[in-house]
């Protein structure tokens, strides 16, 4: 969203404003309102803590998400999402694991999903896997058919992931045939998403190297906007998640030329 509007308005028609755009765009940016309304982005900051308190948006890394239907979508802990929906998680690991060949190079993002992804593939041979997700390097760890690489870079403790710009250039000498992506949020138009904007960045780096793009979720994750785009959906090759996915969303996706494996809920 390009902001290019100048204008000085009152407090109370900013932030009525500002909500007209989170309904609109279901997220918003620090620095791209600070600039559209000419003032600080502490201002717009505490614009945004007051919406959240009014139940409006939850804040995020950088900005602000709408909220819907009283559920705002704000980002969990690694060991928060490590207990939600974990046998849905295994299953997809598994089948997600069964598309993996020998010889096959491959990106495993980070995430709870991937990692399960990871486990199953501990007695697969003659594979090689990059990732930046340190759970997923240690569940890999002693796995001697798997020639195992990480990205580097700043370590972010929330998410046991590394990011920033050593990760994205040890992507840049590479070519891969899979990536398992794993997802905050993912909408049929407006795409798929996540919560931190140098992970968004490095996770475009991984879409830009690998041949095919697989996305593994568990289907509570559809209708969810995170506040950063990773990509369009219609990027997406495969899709794998669990049977309780919306019949309209799951016609939708199939219908937009993606592959869509289903596992039990």
């Amino acid at each position: 969203m390009q902001i290019t509007e100048k204008s000085v308005l009152g407090t109370s028609e900013r932030r009525e404003r500002i909500i007209q755009q989170l309904r609109s765009n279901g997220s918003v940016q620090v620095n791209e309102l600070a600039g559209h309304y000419q003032v600080s982005t502490v201002t717009i900051r505490n614009d945004l803590a007051f919406l959240e308190k009014q139940g409006v948006a939850v804040r995020a890394y950088g900005g602000a998400l709408l909220c819907e239907s009283g559920q705002p979508v704000a980002e969990r802990t690694i060991a928060d999402k490590s207990v939600l929906n974990t046998p849905v998680k295994q299953r997809i690991g598994a089948m997600a694991a069964s598309l993996v060949q020998p010889g096959c190079r491959l990106i495993l993002d980070s995430g709870t999903t991937t990692l399960e992804v990871a486990r199953h593939l501990r007695d697969h041979q003659e594979i090689v896997v990059m990732t930046n997700g340190m759970n997923v390097a240690n569940a890999l760890l002693e796995a001697e058919g798997v020639e195992l690489l990480m990205t580097g870079g700043h370590l972010r403790r929330k998410s046991l992931s590394f990011y920033g710009a050593q990760a994205d250039l040890s992507l840049q000498n590479y070519h891969f045939d899979l990536l398992f992506l794993g997802v905050d949020g993912i909408d049929l138009e407006r795409g798929v998403s996540t919560h931190h904007e140098d992970e968004a960045r490095l996770n475009r780096c991984m879409c830009h190297v690998a041949e095919r793009i697989i996305v593994v979720t568990d289907s509570s994750k559809f209708g969810r906007l995170s506040l950063h785009k990773i990509i369009d959906t219609r990027r997406i090759h495969t899709l794998i998640t669990d049977d309780a996915i919306a019949a309209e969303t799951l016609a939708g996706l199939r219908q937009a030329g993606i592959e869509v494996l289903l596992v039990e809920a």
